[in-house]
């Protein structure tokens, strides 16, 4: 086949029928997904992440080519280790190992219909695909543990800031006739796990040098402790010295919103530090870019 002939083809269309393809074949552990998904509170943003990953790939069309490009051989570098993956799926079932077999089959796709440079101005969209997998419960468990101590120290420091009579054993703190436990419903994870995604698409589109981006990201991480600290911090000193019913009241159990805004605003004066030196709102020239005319 010839250059002309390559030209004539609709490389869309090719890696569509590709992508409807692995979907077939990978669709029982894809309905596993959305359904843990939907009856897992720690993993209700995986069914946001394809809807994410597509509209970036959209903001990046420019970047793409529009011509098939048959660049097999880089392909190989991740449909071997989709292959491998895959085999691991069918001897342990788990949903996680699969579901990372079909982003590689699909990046691996992808490589081999547009070609490695496509790829290299595009990856970030394959690569955000990687917050649909989930956690195995294992690590999950340690990424609770990690909140709920962290958590757990900001608000023993906000604690002592304020003066607080407080004796603090483990995840426990006693105060005057009142205790708490910073439990694992109360480490944060799905505001955590927003904030970081919303750090790292802010990242990627609002800064050029590869230092700022880590840097932006490392403060959403620490915001995440943060935030949550102060939450705990902020509902045991409500209890405390105003009423009891702050820790059973709306603040408490649909307050998450508030305290995710709180972490925002302290990412604020790091993204506008950060901000010198690039270029005039590439966030609002994306968005404005998937935008119809």
């Amino acid at each position: 086949m010839n250059k002309g002939e390559h030209s004539a083809i609709n490389p869309w269309l090719i890696y569509g029928l590709w992508t409807v393809l692995c979907g077939l074949i990978f669709l029982k552990p894809l309905k596993t997904l959305a359904l843990y998904s939907l009856h897992n509170d720690n993993a209700s943003h995986i069914l946001l992440v394809p809807v994410i990953a597509v509209w970036l790939l959209y903001a990046d069309r420019s970047k793409i080519s529009r011509s098939c490009a048959f660049d097999y051989l880089p392909a190989l570098f991740l449909a071997v280790p989709a292959v491998l993956l895959g085999g691991l799926a069918l001897r342990f079932p788990f949903v996680s190992l699969s579901i990372g077999s079909l982003i590689l089959f699909l990046a691996a796709g992808y490589i081999a219909v547009f070609g490695r440079i496509s790829a290299k101005q595009t990856w970030f969209s394959f690569a955000f695909l990687a917050f649909a997998i989930p956690l195995p419960e294992a690590l999950l468990e340690h990424v609770i543990y990690a909140l709920q101590y962290t958590s757990a120290t900001v608000a023993g420091w906000i604690f002592d800031w304020f003066g607080v009579p407080v004796l603090r054993e483990g995840f426990i703190f006693y105060l005057p006739g009142l205790s708490i436990e910073v439990a694992k419903e109360c480490s944060g994870i799905r505001s955590s796990m927003a904030l970081l995604i919303l750090a790292l698409l802010l990242a990627h589109f609002a800064f050029t040098r590869f230092w700022k981006k880590v840097v932006f990201v490392v403060a959403g991480l620490v915001t995440m402790a943060l935030k949550n600290g102060v939450r705990i911090a902020t509902l045991t000193l409500l209890a405390n010295y105003v009423d009891r019913d702050f820790l059973f009241g709306r603040l408490h159990r649909e307050g998450g919103i508030v305290f995710f805004l709180i972490g925002l605003g302290l990412l604020l004066p790091v993204y506008w530090f950060l901000r010198r030196g690039e270029r005039d709102a590439p966030l609002l020239t994306a968005i404005r870019s998937t935008t119809p005319p």
